[in-house]
């Protein structure tokens, strides 16, 4: 079953039909056994039209956070260590990233705050002092306040990999800023965990054309998503929750950077597609 966030109100769709639901976000999300929660939840409910519910969704969705932090793990695939290791080469930092890879602790860093974070539909940030943006797709745990996986969305990382490819001690200007972060369209909650079958897809449009399409199945990372949600609960608490992005696979050509007004669109069966328009962060006047 899905849960989108609305700016008023929640929808939850299960079994091919729509519900709406006035709970608090943080209050529903945040428990043991979300799923058998709702499974119960919609019996006391009455479904609502197909066309409304399109309609809530279409005109009034919002990011599917309330009061949480939002986490990422890096290096996590082969592909990214290849590609962080190229960017640092100048910079002789590339050893870091080999032994990261392979490390017993997986690298952890802090992301974004939830009102930082982009939606479905909504804008991301690159930065104007970065010459070398790309966005990170990404499937994001959703991890209660126990430490336990409740759920999936799609979340995309964006990055600068000249900053960070610069020195690696730049890494939270390369990864922390305006609209950083996208996470969407819903959190995805099923019985069981997702398969390692799962398929991760981006596109990157520009002027209308694709400029880019790749994808990998999460069956080719190193890490499994408890062993990511265990390290970061270690030393920290979370009394609603949190979002963890666990790292991407898909690293477009060296001679790629996002330019403002591209369209990526990132997707996952079965929780859906994340689309967001690419800009940068408006000047505020003196």
């Amino acid at each position: 079953m899905k849960i989108f966030k609305l700016r008023n109100g929640i929808i939850l769709q299960h079994q091919s039909a729509s519900y709406l639901i006035d709970h608090a976000w943080d209050w529903l999300v945040n428990r043991d056994e979300l799923h058998q929660y709702l499974t119960d939840l919609v019996k006391g409910l009455t479904p609502i039209s197909e066309e409304k519910a399109s309609a809530c969704i279409q005109d009034e969705l919002a990011p599917p956070i309330g009061m949480q932090e939002v986490w990422a793990a890096g290096v996590t695939y082969m592909r990214s260590r290849e590609a962080r290791m190229e960017e640092s080469a100048d910079s002789g930092a590339a050893d870091l990233y080999d032994r990261v890879y392979a490390a017993e602790r997986p690298e952890l860093f802090f992301k974004s705050t939830p009102q930082r974070v982009a939606g479905h539909n909504q804008h991301v940030h690159i930065r104007r002092d970065s010459t070398w943006d790309v966005p990170e797709p990404e499937m994001t745990l959703f991890i209660n306040s126990k430490g336990n996986i409740q759920g999936y969305t799609v979340g995309n990382d964006m990055s600068s990999r000249s900053i960070e490819g610069e020195n690696a001690l730049y890494l939270p200007q390369a990864k922390i800023f305006e609209r950083s972060a996208a996470i969407g369209p819903c959190i995805y909650v099923p019985a069981e965990p997702v398969g390692a079958d799962t398929v991760i897809k981006m596109s990157i449009h520009r002027d209308g054309a694709e400029v880019y399409y790749d994808e990998t199945p999460i069956s080719r990372m190193k890490r499994s998503f408890t062993e990511l949600a265990q390290f970061l609960y270690r030393e920290c608490d979370f009394d609603h929750g949190c979002f963890l992005m666990t790292g991407t696979c898909l690293v477009p050509p060296n001679d790629f950077t996002l330019r403002e007004g591209d369209v990526v669109s990132i997707t996952i069966d079965p929780i859906g597609t994340l689309i967001n328009t690419v800009s940068y962060k408006p000047e505020i006047e003196p």
